[in-house]
């Protein structure tokens, strides 16, 4: 591989890569690990792709998959992460703490809205990259949607005692 192709390829994906690891490591530490593994993977195995959007899948779905193998670990089960107080800074634009409210759903949620609000995909597309009925992510968004509103409408203040 070229360095010219190697560098596009570090431009295009590394953040997109950082924000999907993190999303299911909930480390910085551990998505920079897996950044640098799924982009040594395409590097060396140079795989051939129809469209930008294959190339985009393909390396969407090969960072699951070595976040999946990650958290499956001996490793990963038995140590404790000592998180930083700039992890989610680091990666992650101003929101409003909504990115932070987003980290604190179950993994399927946090995927599919992840994957659906932040890199655009269709539920159709993300059930496809996920392996999981269509049904199943719409679910998992209506839900999820329903979980950060209830989260956010709570540190407002904006419900009450009751309704917990």
């Amino acid at each position: 591989m070229e360095e010219k192709e190697a560098r596009r390829l570090v431009e295009s994906y590394t953040d997109m890569i950082m924000r999907i690891g993190t999303n299911y490591l909930k480390s910085t530490t551990d998505a920079e690990d897996i950044c640098q593994a799924v982009l040594v993977k395409y590097i060396t195995s140079d795989p051939q792709f129809d469209s930008l959007e294959h190339e985009k899948a393909w390396v969407i779905r090969t960072t699951i998959n070595m976040c999946k193998n990650e958290l499956k670990s001996a490793f990963f089960r038995k140590t404790t992460v000592l998180e930083e107080a700039d992890d989610a800074k680091a990666v992650t634009p101003p929101d409003l703490g909504i990115t932070e409210e987003v980290m604190k759903l179950p993994m399927n949620y946090r995927i599919s809205i992840y994957l659906f609000y932040y890199e655009g995909y269709s539920a159709k597309e993300i059930a496809e990259l996920l392996g999981k009925k269509e049904s199943a992510i719409n679910m998992y968004l209506s839900r999820g949607r329903k979980k950060l509103r209830l989260s956010i409408m709570n540190d407002l203040g904006m419900l009450k005692r009751g309704n917990d």
